[in-house]
């Protein structure tokens, strides 16, 4: 099925272009969402009608997203949760996980913006890339971690090179040498 894009699509082509995709994509996703038109003699001449309208419109959510993108550079998030031994967690963190911590920050974000491949499935900082504007994406950092504590010492660790794994498993050696040593005190 051929179609005429409404606006820029990933990967597929740029507001005004004719395209050939499969029938269920067009059906289900990109004429439902608004995003493209059939392309027929009356769809061509209505597109052209209103392209200057289209542009103008794309030209002012585009300029307000890299407005956004501007002031969301460079943001950290923390989220927290449960995890075994390993650092491996009790579930996973989703896109939507990370558009409601972004929304917690103070930014608008909807889930369909958060472009995560695969869940976060244990401890560790991770990029991820959000999608303001089809134009427009930046990278936002998630740091999965059990508590707030080891969070900030995740942070500190990743600048210094080493993983969270690493930190919390010097930590409980360290813990575990003090109790001993306290073990070894009350013994004697």
């Amino acid at each position: 099925m051929e179609v005429i894009l409404l606006e820029r699509i990933e990967k597929l082509g740029q507001m005004g272009d004719t395209v050939k995709v499969k029938p269920g994509f067009a059906r289900n996703y990109l004429l439902p969402q608004k995003k493209a038109l059939r392309n027929t003699k009356a769809n061509q001449a209505r597109f052209e009608a209103e392209r200057a309208n289209l542009e103008a419109a794309n030209l002012k959510r585009r300029e307000e997203a890299e407005k956004v993108a501007k002031t969301m550079d460079g943001l950290t998030l923390l989220v927290i949760r449960q995890a075994g031994e390993g650092g491996m967690l009790y579930g996973s963190v989703s896109g939507r996980d990370v558009a409601d911590a972004i929304k917690e920050a103070g930014f608008t974000v909807e889930r369909r913006h958060v472009a995560l491949d695969t869940p976060i499935k244990s401890l560790g900082i991770y990029q991820v890339r959000v999608a303001l504007h089809p134009e427009v994406a930046i990278t936002v950092t998630i740091n999965v971690a059990r508590s707030q504590d080891e969070g900030d010492r995740a942070l500190k660790a990743a600048e210094a090179g080493e993983t969270v794994i690493d930190v919390v498993a010097d930590e409980a050696a360290v813990e575990e040498e003090a109790r001993e040593e306290a073990d070894a005190a009350v013994e004697e």
